[in-house]
Parts: structure tokens; sequence; C-alpha cells
């Protein structure tokens, strides 16, 4: 019977989708015979660890200290296998800024957009009102830099931005993003494997945290995505370039917007919800693998020097 320490909790804004996802693993696991608890990944997690001494550690943390790379430094120089993608590759993919940066290098369309630091210099807002009408027009989404879940996520026009942005002042910086409209697809990649495609039509603004995790917000799930064999094909394949060029490994979910026939890559997720609603056991469940054979497989990739 293998042991597995699930990593649930934790210290983010998403603590309590964290939670739900670490529970519904746990169920997974029991069902397929394994040893299984759940652990915060507090000031005893290193104690924790030692003394389980799990054969796998199933990260379900989301969003910060445990899905930035924090937790799987931790990880690795306990030695100990563990579960989705490594150090660099979860730092580089929850830091919207330098994934960004290697999507646009590599020719991957994503919305254009500016680093904004909250300072002195920039109380009185001008410079960037400025700025925006120059490089992206309105109207524009302001985000954190490393959030996920659209936390703290806003779509503003010129008028709301600066009120806005003071909702945002406690981050040392933030993302101001060309907001894009069109149709929301999300796709979800399992080690080298194209799993398919979803869209989603949320009743609210956005795609924002409501419309994910409360089912009152009757988000509408769509599978098969309706959109041409040739455009499902091209938004399957940039997720698999975004997820290789980023270093990820097991399972990501890749956020983009089809907009005028042209896929917008907003995100790679490398850590993704593992809950009654998220997207990628729906998207499995769809291709033909059921929740606990996607937790296998999860587990079985899971290793060192990720």
């Amino acid at each position: 019977m293998k042991k597995i320490l699930i990593l649930g909790g934790g210290f983010s804004k998403e603590r309590e989708i964290s939670l739900i996802t670490a529970k519904s693993v746990f169920k997974a696991l029991k069902k397929n015979k394994y040893k299984a608890v759940i652990c915060e990944p507090d000031g005893k997690l290193i104690e924790k660890i030692k003394s389980f001494k799990p054969h796998v550690v199933f990260n379900a943390l989301h969003g910060r200290f445990g899905e930035d790379g924090y937790i799987q430094a931790i990880l690795e120089s306990l030695k100990v296998k563990y579960t989705h993608s490594g150090v660099l590759a979860s730092h580089i993919a929850m830091d919207k800024e330098s994934s960004k940066k290697i999507f646009l290098k590599n020719k991957i369309t994503t919305p254009k957009f500016i680093k904004y630091e909250f300072n002195k210099k920039n109380t009185k807002g001008k410079k960037i009102l400025a700025q925006i009408k120059k490089k992206l027009k309105f109207p524009v989404v302001i985000k954190p830099i490393n959030e996920g879940s659209s936390v703290d996520v806003y779509i503003c026009n010129e008028k709301n931005l600066l009120k806005n942005l003071k909702k945002l002042s406690f981050y040392k910086d933030i993302l101001i993003e060309q907001f894009i409209g069109g149709r929301e697809i999300q796709v979800a990649i399992l080690g080298k494997k194209k799993l398919g495609a979803i869209e989603l039509i949320p009743k609210r603004k956005f795609y924002d945290y409501q419309a994910k995790y409360n089912s009152k917000a009757r988000t509408k799930h769509v599978i098969p995505v309706k959109i041409k064999k040739k455009d499902l094909t091209k938004v399957l394949n940039i997720a698999l370039k975004a997820h290789n060029l980023i270093g990820c490994k097991g399972v990501t979910r890749s956020d983009f917007k089809f907009y005028k026939r042209k896929f917008y890559l907003l995100e790679t997720n490398t850590q993704p919800g593992m809950t009654n609603l998220s997207l990628v056991p729906e998207i499995a469940a769809y291709s033909g693998m059921s929740f606990s054979k996607l937790i296998e497989w999860i587990i079985k990739d899971a290793s060192i020097h990720r």
C-alpha cells in the first residue's frame, strides 16, 4: 500500500479551493487503496513528511507558496517524489510577466501588457492613463502578477481604473493588460498528451473567481468545443508548446481567449483544480479518463528533479 501525503490548504487566497481539491484527491486515493493523509504546509511540514515517509507528495496547493516553486524547492531538498511541475517551471508559470515574455519570444500571441509598480511617483495616475491610451487602449484588465483563480482581477475603463488600482495597492506591482473579448477556451495537457479543450460561457461579466467555483454562478461548460477542427488542433498545439517552453511536468491547463479567429494565451496553470467544478477532470472524463484514473496517472508521474 503506497503512502501519499496530500498538501492542501496553505496561505494563499485560494486556500479554500485547495482544501476542496485535496479532499477530492483524498477520496480518489482511498478508492484506489492508497494510504493517504491531507497535510497543511505549516511550520511543521518537514517534520510531518519525515515522520509519515510518503512514497509521493501530491501537491494540491493553489496560488502563492504552493504553486510558485516555493514548496517544490522544499520537496526537492527532502528528495521526496512529488506531483506537477518543478521549481523553475512553477515559478515561471505563476509569474505572469515572466511567462508572457516567454510566449512573446516564441511567437505565441498573448494580450499586450504594462507592468505597473506601486510607488510615490504613480499616486496621481495621469502617467499610467496616458500610457494605457498609447500602448493598450481601454478597456483593460488589471491583475496581480502572481495570483491564480482570477483573484483580484478587474476589467477597467478610463473612469474606474484609478479606483480599482487602489484596491490592488497592497501588491508591490501588477499587470495592466489589454482586454480581449471573445470566447473563453481552456486546454488540458497531460505529460506530452493533448488531453482536450473546453469552452466556458459565464453568466457573469467574465470567468472570475465566482464563475469558476460557485455552482450558483451557472457558468456553462461546453465540450466538445464548437470550433473548426483546424482551430481546435491549433489551440491544442499552442497549449502543448507553452507547457514545453515553460518546462512543465504532469498536468497543466492553459487559458485562452478566442477573438476574431485568433487565440490569445492568457496563462498556463501548473496546478489546476481537482474539484467537482474543475475543468481538467471534466476534459479528462470526456476523453474517457475517469477522475480516479486521472489521479492515478498524476501519482505515477511523480518524481524528484522535476
